[in-house]
């Protein structure tokens, strides 16, 4: 029988895929393994490396990132994914810097969004989306042409359960529902305890406004973007 609140309907079959983490190599507090580990045993089939770096460290995180997904990735029981967190990186300077870490390896590409609660450089949503990143983290107050335009270069906006980059989640369900732009639902956990179950990641879309077959479609396409990385990556997918 499941723990499950009544609420929550079925939980989705395939477990927890969050594309944005931080390990020891930025300011999370444990290793990649052990944050891999401790996801396993959470319900996770997919964890993503996304590492927080700028113009200054983005060649050594990343490296670091490549090489726990590759010596990894499968072995303990998930898939690893090599990213990286473009953050606070001048908004003039995204585009470079999303181009440079596809050229060394990256499986995706994070940019650190205008969060509500974090002194980003306005204009970082725009050019982020405009450069074609993977994912833009927590983007906060989103606008109409912002979501308009990652609705057609397929930039995935993140959902996120970390306090305070949350408060925009309604909003930019929203914004997302009304211009067809993509979701993602992530933790950007820090800590091993921020780590989500499938029961935590539910309540983060239901919370934003999601419906039940929201949310599943939302997992199912995670799940295919999985798939698609980590073919892209060479990883070793037992998703």
């Amino acid at each position: 029988m499941s723990n499950a609140p009544p609420t929550m309907g079925t939980i989705y079959p395939r477990g927890v895929i969050d594309l944005h983490s931080h390990t020891i190599h930025s300011d999370g507090e444990v290793g990649p393994a052990e944050l891999a580990r401790r996801a396993y045993k959470k319900g996770y089939v997919v964890l993503g490396l996304s590492d927080h770096v700028d113009q200054s460290n983005l060649k050594s995180v990343l490296s670091a990132a490549i090489e726990a997904a590759g010596s990894l990735s499968g072995v303990i029981g998930l898939t690893l994914l090599a990213g990286v967190e473009l953050t606070h990186v001048p908004p003039s300077q995204i585009a470079d810097q999303v181009a440079l870490a596809r050229d060394l390896g990256a499986d995706y590409v994070v940019v650190h969004g205008e969060s509500l609660v974090e002194p980003v450089a306005p204009g970082t949503n725009f050019e982020a989306i405009k450069a074609k990143c993977d994912i833009l983290a927590h983007p906060g107050l989103v606008t109409d042409e912002e979501v308009a335009l990652a609705a057609k270069n397929g930039v995935y906006l993140e959902l996120t359960s970390r306090g305070g980059h949350d408060w925009g989640n309604g909003h930019v369900a929203a914004m997302a529902q009304k211009h067809g732009a993509k979701l993602l639902i992530n933790s950007d956990v820090h800590a091993p305890d921020e780590l989500l179950t499938p029961v935590a990641q539910k309540l983060v879309g239901l919370g934003a406004g999601l419906s039940h077959e929201r949310f599943n479609g939302l997992m199912d396409e995670a799940l295919s973007l999985a798939k698609k990385l980590a073919a892209k990556g060479g990883r070793l997918d037992k998703t």
